[in-house]
């Protein structure tokens, strides 16, 4: 780094935003009045007195802009103690971003008890001058009863309120723990977090990662993540390996800490992005990093014990660094679970754990998912369902409702469906006008009305995941999107339009002769759209899409929708094959289910104006936010204030106070 560190604004210390997100994954920023602290990150642990790459260095050439050292190894050590308490902690280590203490729960785990007591301990991170301390918690090992990790989860509920005290202003870490028992993780979240506990870590994990035990791992975030308050960094105590980073982060998981680039070093070890090689083993480099820059593995092997240690903790540092960077441009792009799956194959607990988490994904994360992608999504047939961007819009899916009781399947091909199959759909329409047409896709069943929304239209993969569905997978599909069916129809996209049609009539008899016209169909998309995306019900779509009028695009898609009155409503988008309000639209839609966002008083001159709504000014929230679809705003009043497009959940706009909660596409003027 060139700069130097910038400390938060006055007011923000101890806040956390979020600045981009996929799900839980998350980008964030950690406020304290040392440096604004980029997350999701990883601390390198220091210990004071064996430094192998020096603090200094983490932050001028690497760029670690936060690490995590032990208050246990300076409190016993006079002369660093000493050092810290005249001129403080970052002083003592000559580093100027951010610092993290522990608090030697872990020295207890390994070497027994500790000589200091719960309040002493905070006491003195606080007067060294920390920026993130930590309470002297209880640690709960795998092999400990379900008794003796209840009786550690309580103990450590019990010393929270002391140690909050003790901290004073100082940010302070409340540990999770609870074992491997999931009921216990949950009490201990819901007990750590009604306490006012600035970062939650999950502790006791080492001895699951240093048996490659991944499935319990996940286990441990899922009991614990929803109980942890959203506008609370989680910080995975001791997880530093880079192959462990994209499925902690798509969990949302925001801060790491590993002395592992060091230890490992000391063992000839090396961090791959896809695992742990040993020195040697190799002949040649399978990855280049600046560390290496010159070297081959035997030159390394040649080199003094103690510079050998130092060029593979550099290596290490590099790569923990550039997976961290790759985690985040992934949740950037919307790619964070492809990198999760890639990841997956390069280890076989780790395969085993991304299969359990697909196999029970939860229902939290697939509704904080925007359903819609800009892009496509790469599918194979090795896990056992979606992802969760898929699985959003078949929870949204669920809405889709139909007077028919007949329907028919086409089979056989990818996307663009509507330049491959519009013509026969249209034929459909105007001989069974009540059949619901669905495309099979690797996926399950897809409404035709759905045809161009991303990333259903956009799956990318090899030809076998176009085989067909399941004829069970097919029912349930049908089951849940129309209820009783009396006649099913299964065509294939590779026959004959001609041939299509015979066996549609063989089934459903000739129908009628009725011309219907582009717009009836393309009303029923719009109408479906407004139903999928704005959360109403059928009546109301129909109701403000009657008589409606549509202007086309070049390429004859629905470009705008205008009501009977000419009035601009919607526009659907053609990047993703949502839909976008326009502020009458909006207007028309207030008072319905459209989730609406309440903003207080002090909001509202600006929410008129068309500008974002941020945290800390919203007084309650009507329905249930998705992250990427639109809403309505309006004051405490019921006034209509303007409409956009929500950043975040329910649960996270009633307690996060820092960061935009709603990007305001429109708002009313003065």
């Amino acid at each position: 780094m060139t700069h130097e560190p910038t400390p938060c604004r006055e007011g923000d210390h101890g806040k956390f935003e979020i600045t981009d997100r996929d799900g839980w994954a998350r980008l964030g920023k950690l406020h304290s009045s040392t440096h604004v602290l980029k997350t999701p990150c990883l601390l390198p642990v220091i210990n004071p007195n064996i430094r192998t790459v020096e603090p200094r260095e983490m932050w001028d050439k690497y760029g670690f802009e936060a690490l995590i050292t032990n208050s246990y190894v300076i409190w016993k050590h006079e002369n660093l103690k000493e050092q810290a308490l005249t001129d403080g902690v970052h002083s003592l280590l000559d580093y100027p971003g951010v610092i993290m203490t522990d608090s030697g729960t872990f020295q207890n785990y390994v070497y027994g008890d500790v000589e200091v007591g719960v309040e002493e301990i905070v006491n003195f991170q606080r007067d060294i001058n920390v920026d993130i301390a930590t309470m002297l918690d209880v640690f709960g090992t795998p092999d400990m009863t379900e008794e003796e990790v209840e009786q550690a989860v309580s103990e450590t509920i019990s010393r929270s309120a002391a140690s909050i005290d003790a901290a004073g202003g100082t940010m302070l870490n409340g540990p999770i723990q609870g074992g491997i028992f999931p009921e216990l993780r949950k009490q201990s979240a819901e007990g750590m977090g009604a306490h006012g506990f600035a970062i939650h870590p999950i502790g006791g994990i080492v001895p699951l990662m240093e048996r490659q035990r991944y499935r319990e791992l996940v286990e441990i975030i899922l009991a614990c993540r929803g109980h942890i308050p959203w506008n609370r960094p989680i910080h995975m105590f001791g997880c530093g390996h880079p192959h462990l980073f994209p499925i902690c982060v798509a969990l949302g998981a925001d801060l790491f800490d590993s002395a592992a680039y060091a230890l490992f070093a000391r063992d000839d070890r090396m961090l791959m992005p896809w695992g742990t090689v040993k020195l040697g083993d190799l002949d040649e480099f399978p990855i280049s990093t600046a560390a290496l820059s010159g070297h081959t593995p035997a030159s390394v092997q040649s080199l003094p014990d103690d510079a050998r240690c130092e060029l593979l903790a550099r290596h290490n540092l590099e790569i923990t660094a550039s997976e961290l960077a790759r985690c985040r441009q992934a949740v950037r792009d919307g790619t964070i679970w492809k990198l999760v799956e890639e990841r997956s194959h390069t280890n076989a607990s780790l395969r085993e754990a991304t299969e359990y988490l697909y196999a029970n994904m939860p229902e939290g994360l697939i509704a904080a998912t925007n359903p819609l992608r800009n892009g496509g999504v790469r599918m194979s047939q090795d896990l056992p369902t979606s992802p969760p961007s898929v699985a959003a819009l078949g929870r949204l899916l669920n809405s889709y409702e139909t007077d028919s009781d007949r329907a028919v399947l086409i089979s056989g091909t990818s996307g663009p469906w509507r330049d491959r199959i519009g013509g026969l759909v249209h034929s459909i329409a105007n001989r069974w006008p009540d059949a619901s047409v669905f495309i099979e896709t690797p996926l399950g069943l897809l409404p035709y009305t759905m045809e161009d929304v991303s990333p259903w239209a956009h799956l990318m993969g090899p030809a076998s995941i176009w085989e067909g569905m399941a004829p069970d997978d097919r029912d349930f599909d049908l089951q849940a999107l129309m209820g009783d069916v009396k006649q099913v129809v299964e065509i294939s996209f590779e026959n004959k339009k001609e041939s299509n049609l015979e066996a549609i009539e063989s089934v459903f008899g000739p129908g009628s002769g009725e011309e219907i016209s582009r717009a009836v169909i393309d009303r029923k998309m719009v109408e479906d759209k407004v139903c999928y995306f704005l959360d109403i019900n059928r009546e109301l779509s129909k109701q403000l899409l009657d008589g409606c009028s549509f202007v086309y695009s070049k390429t004859k898609r629905v470009r705008n929708v205008h009501s009977s009155d000419g009035k601009h409503l919607f526009s659907p988008r053609l990047r993703d094959g949502g839909l976008s309000l326009t502020l009458e639209g909006a207007r028309r839609l207030h008072g319905s289910e459209v989730p609406t966002v309440v903003v207080n008083d002090d909001s509202i001159p600006f929410t008129r104006k068309g500008r974002n709504v941020m945290h800390g000014f919203i007084s309650d929230v009507k329905g249930e936010l998705n992250p990427g679809l639109p809403c309505l705003l309006e004051s405490e009043d019921g006034t209509f204030l303007g409409h956009g497009v929500a950043l975040c959940t329910a649960s996270e706009a009633r307690c996060f106070t820092k960061g935009i909660a709603v990007k305001v596409r429109d708002g009313i003027g003065e």
